[in-house]
Parts: C-alpha cells; structure tokens; sequence
C-alpha cells in the first residue's frame, strides 16, 4: 500500500533565502556539487564516530564513500553517501526550515554585499549549501533512512514554496540527494552537470582533500568499476615541501567557505609524548560573524584522520576565533568529549603551543611585512585585544602587536614599541584618549595641552578599548594613562616655559573662592571643581578620577544589565580663560548673583557636550543659553 505524501510549507525565512540562492547568490554554480560532497563526507564522519563510540548499534562501516551517479536518459545526477542518514524530524528541521538564529540578519547582509564572492562567502559560513542545489535542478529528491532506524524517508521539492515528505521502504542507511538538472545554459553559468570530465574537474578543484572515497558510478549498463575521483591526501599529514601554496589555498577555501586566500599558513608537526599536525591558516579578511554571540572557533579536531569535531573551543582561545584548521591529535580517545578536553593537560599543552606559533606568526607578519599585517590587524586587531583580557600569559606579545591611530600620523597607525621610541625626553607614560570617532577623539578639550606641548596620544576608538587599558597597567615599563583620568601636570606653560611654583601658588589663591563654591553649587553633577593644566583654549573640561570607571564604559555595563553606581567625575576649569576669568571676577564682586548659577550650568553642561556625553536635563541647558543670548544682545 503506497504510503501517505504529506505537503509542508517552507519557513518564510527559508523561502526568501531560497530565492536569494537560486536567482542572485551564486556566480559559480559549479558551488552546489562541492556543497552536496561536504555534507555527505560530515554524513560518513558521524557515522563512524557514533559507530566507534558505541552511541549506535552495531553498523557496517568497512566501505563508507560517496557515490556520483548519472542519469543521461532522465538528466538526474545523484549525490550517494552510506553515512549517518536522517529521520523523518531531521529532514523537516534541517531541510524545510532554518533553525539557526541571526537568520534575518544574515539575508539582510547579503542583500548589501555588492558583489557575488562576498554573498557566496556569507552564505557558506552560514551552513546552509544545501539549498544550492535548486541553482541547477527543476526539482530535488532526497531519500534517506538513519542508522539504527528500520525505516526511511523520501523528501521531495522544486524550491518554490512547499515540499514534500513520505515513507520510504527498502533503503539502506545513507542519504542519496537527486537533482532534476536543468538544461545547461553558457549565459546563466549553467555547465553540463551530466558530462563526467565536468564533475571530475569539480571534485578536482573541491572536493579532492576529503578524506572518504568520492567514486563515479558507471553510466549505463558497463560493468567497469567505479573511479574514484579525490586524492583523499590529508595535507596536515604532509611534508611543507611536498604541499604547493595552490593547494593549501584550495584546502583552506573549502574548510572555511572563504573565496580569498589565507593571509598566512601555519604548518607544524609536535613528536615526543604527545604527537600531533597542525594545519592552521590566518584569515584574510573578517567573517561577518565574528563578533556575534554565535561565533565559534574554526579549528577542527582529528584522532588519526577520524573527525572528531568541528569548532574545537579547547584548542584555540575566543580571541583567535578567527583562525581556520586542522589539528589532528595521535594519543586522544575517539570519544573524547568537548567536557573532557576543556581539562586534559595535553589538550592543553597543544593549546598553548598554538597561540604561541599564531601570535608568533603575526608578530613575524608584522615585522617583516608591514603591508600585510596592517591589513590582518585591520581586519583582527579588536579580536585580538579581547586577549589582553583573557590570556595574562601572552600579554606581552599582544601588546607588541597592538596598533592604534594616534596623533603622530592623521593617516598610519602605530604600534606601542614605535610609541615609546618617539617619546620626549623625560617623558615616561604612554597616553592615551578613548572615544566613539576619531574626529570626536581630536577635537576633544582633554588633547588641548598635549597638542601645544608636542606630546603623542593614542587615540583609542573600539569598544574594547574601554576595557583592556584599565587592565594592562604598563607595556615595557611605561605605565598608560588616560589624559581623561587623574591629574596630568605637564609642568610647563602652552610656550613651553616651566611653571615656577610661585605661579601655582598665586593662581590657587586668586581661585580659592570659587573652586568651592562651583563643587557646592553642581555637586548634583560633579564631585570637585579644580583648576586644569590640560587645557588651551576651551573654558572647561570633565575628567575622571585615577580609577574610575569611564561614561563609556558605565554605558556598557548598563547595557548588559549589570548595575553600577554612578560616577560623578571633576569639573577642570581653564584659568587663563576670558570666561572663567570674568565669572571669578563676578563671584569676588557678588557671589549670591543668581545669573552666576546658571553660568556655572552652562559651563558644566558645555564641557559634557564637548567630550561627546549626554546633558542631565537638554531642555533647561537650552532655556539658560537662550536666556543668556539675550541677555547679551
């Protein structure tokens, strides 16, 4: 009795990313053959791991491959795997709907990408190459039945808006993908998928590297045995003189979906009493993931060629999540847990090694390949500074690859060793100014004196900025400084002559009765009014104490739900400034004056505006200026 056909709709999400795959994605169509191979081989992968681990019952895996089988009289070419298999439930979730998260998000991003290479690198990150198929079939069959079940399913679909799922009888475990090719077509990019050499040539280019067998079954009735098409070589396993830079090229752009080639290749070897490979490529460019909460690390785990798992967290810190690879370890269990590894001192000691070798080659990128290592810092430098938060036992070296726009060079940046060797004599701190912009971070109020005087500040503008000064106290035996924190004393006058202490003395007392009364009158807002040796030109700036912590930073917390007590930070008032002049002048003629308190408001809510901070009440800082215009005019 035939079994009941039951018809699903496709998740709208789903649909539009068909869409999008089927009409715009793609400019390589060749694409979807390498994306059928990559999961039927993650097919077999689990197979053998679940067999050798003994989560499934007993299974035959003595001949596991993938098969290529084509159809000339009903244009079908079929993808074969005797691996995993899949469920009814499996297919509908895995197939019919897109259950990761960020969905939106990523069909947003590749509706922005202005060219084809970008869209393609977006959508194999994603994990989602099955749907590529529908770029060269009319319609696609799916019959697979899962290890340890007795059954199996047929699913079945033309890419539009629904497809189809019912019983199957008869199949083997495995998984067989059947696509309903299209006709080929030269001016849509559509090769002849039916013609052998074509799908010799992209399994060459591809898929060659897979480690199970890809084997082209016979067309017709001839009773040759199968070819089998891939070298099946693990690189990793090779000498570095035996592999071309064409292909650790090819092997890094099929395990990371990236179209360009890596910007560095790290190729090692460890003997002795824990032995391991290691194949590890740097990155050219970002992924449009790496600073999501999904992000994960991109080195796979092997136990003597057998895939044990991808995004290995034990190998390879957050920090250097961008990183792509193979490590494949002799001396671990093939059921060794991600629980387990996060405490294996071997695992472990392999971890260390391979910071230490990546680091080690950025560290080398940047001294013998300035070009080069601006453009990974450009594109990896936030992700590295995460480090200097997690991984005190190479702070050093991350401070020695860390470079930041300062105000030496409008266009290059600058590394912390090159900071310290322009630094004026005497000079022992390394300054720095945190800030959303750069333009924002120049024209800050705090910069002023530095400016005049000649001095270098870094000019520090990602989010994590915030963080890692506050925690790293000195790099090479100077101590960084916020020229927004403290008190900073330059101990010399804007032409550059020493400020005697006779002059402090005097200016201290010709202020001693406003400070006091300007801290009493905005203690709402501000804890001390002091008198400022950072500043020029402007009437007023605000500055936080030694250890406070930053608006920026108490913004950040407030955001992530934490709960902070609000900082009230120092009013630092200019003294050679016409206005704090003539406002000192008024207060030592009439100090109960009522205009002098909205002046002081004024003054206040002027010196957040110009750090870029946010006015207490916008609407009365408005009514007083307008009230004082007037007044003037």
């Amino acid at each position: 009795m035939a079994s009941s056909v039951e018809t699903l709709e496709f998740q709208a999400e789903t649909r539009q990313l068909l869409r999008l795959v089927i009409h715009s994605i793609y400019s390589n169509k060749d694409i979807f053959l390498r994306e059928l191979i990559s999961n039927a081989s993650d097919a077999l992968d689990k197979l053998r791991l679940e067999s050798l681990s003994g989560t499934i019952a007993e299974t035959d895996i003595g001949d596991l491959h993938i098969s290529l089988e084509v159809d000339k009289d009903a244009r079908t070419l079929t993808v074969r795997d005797n691996g995993i298999g899949m469920t009814r439930d499996d297919l509908v979730e895995l197939i019919g709907t897109i259950a990761k998260s960020g969905t939106a998000g990523l069909l947003e991003k590749i509706k922005e990408s202005k060219d084809a290479a970008t869209a393609e690198s977006l959508i194999g990150q994603f994990g989602v190459g099955f749907y590529s198929a529908f770029m060269v079939a009319d319609k696609v069959t799916v019959r697979t039945r899962r290890a340890g079940t007795d059954s199996g399913t047929q699913w079945e679909s033309d890419g539009e808006g629904s497809y189809t799922v019912q019983a199957a009888e008869d199949l083997p475990v495995g998984t067989s993908i059947t696509l309903h090719l299209k006709l080929a077509d030269s001016e849509d990019g559509l090769a002849d998928y039916l013609s052998e050499p074509t799908i010799r040539q992209i399994v060459k280019r591809y898929s060659d590297f897979i480690r199970w067998p890809i084997r082209m079954a016979p067309d017709g009735e001839g009773t040759s045995d199968p070819e089998t098409l891939n070298s099946m070589k693990a690189l990793w396993a090779r000498s570095r003189s035996e592999v071309t830079e064409d292909e650790y090229t090819e092997f890094y752009q099929q395990i990371s979906h990236d179209w360009l080639p890596p910007a560095d290749t790290i190729h090692m070897r460890a003997e002795g009493t824990f032995e391991y490979e290691a194949l590890l490529f740097i990155p050219s460019q970002a992924p449009f993931d790496l600073y999501s909460r999904e992000s994960k690390s991109g080195v796979q785990l092997y136990v003597k060629r057998v895939f044990i798992m991808d995004d290995c967290e034990a190998l390879m810190p957050t920090y250097l999540r961008f990183v792509k690879g193979v490590v494949d370890a002799h001396d671990l269990s093939l059921n060794v847990s991600r629980e387990l590894l996060q405490h294996d001192r071997q695992i472990q000691g392999v971890r260390r090694r391979l910071i230490k070798k990546v680091l080690g080659a950025i560290k080398t990128m940047q001294s013998k390949d300035a070009e080069r290592y601006s453009k990974v810092w450009a594109q990896f430098g936030r992700a590295l500074k995460e480090g200097l938060l997690e991984d005190t036992d190479n702070t050093e070296t991350l401070l020695e690859l860390v470079s930041a726009p300062s105000t030496h060079d409008p266009e290059k940046t600058t590394t912390l060793r090159e900071y310290v060797e322009r630094m004026k004599d005497g000079q022992d701190t390394i300054y720095y100014l945190t800030g959303e912009t750069r333009a924002m971070v120049e024209n800050s109020p705090h910069m002023e004196a530095f400016a005049a005087k000649g001095y270098e500040v870094l000019i520090l503008t990602d989010p994590i900025d915030e963080v890692w000064v506050d925690q790293v106290p000195a790099f090479d035996g100077h101590r960084l400084q916020s020229i927004a924190k403290g008190q900073v004393d330059l101990d010399e006058t804007a032409d550059g002559e020493k400020e005697t202490d006779g002059d402090k003395d005097q200016r201290e007392k010709d202020f001693a009765a406003l400070l006091p009364w300007l801290t009493t009158t905005l203690s709402d807002h501000v804890k001390q009014v002091r008198l400022s040796s950072r500043l020029t030109t402007s009437a007023a700036c605000i500055v936080g104490d030694a250890h406070d912590v930053t608006p920026t930073l108490e913004k950040m917390y407030r955001a992530m739900g934490q709960q902070i007590p609000t900082v009230k930070r120092i009013l630092e008032l200019n003294p050679t400034h016409p206005l704090i002049t003539a406002l000192r002048t008024a207060h030592d003629t009439d100090a109960e004056a009522p205009a002098l308190t909205e002046i002081a408001e004024l003054i206040y809510g002027s010196a957040l505006l110009a750090e870029g901070g946010d006015l207490p009440d916008p609407a009365r800082f408005s009514r007083l200026l307008t009230d004082q215009l007037t007044r003037t005019l």
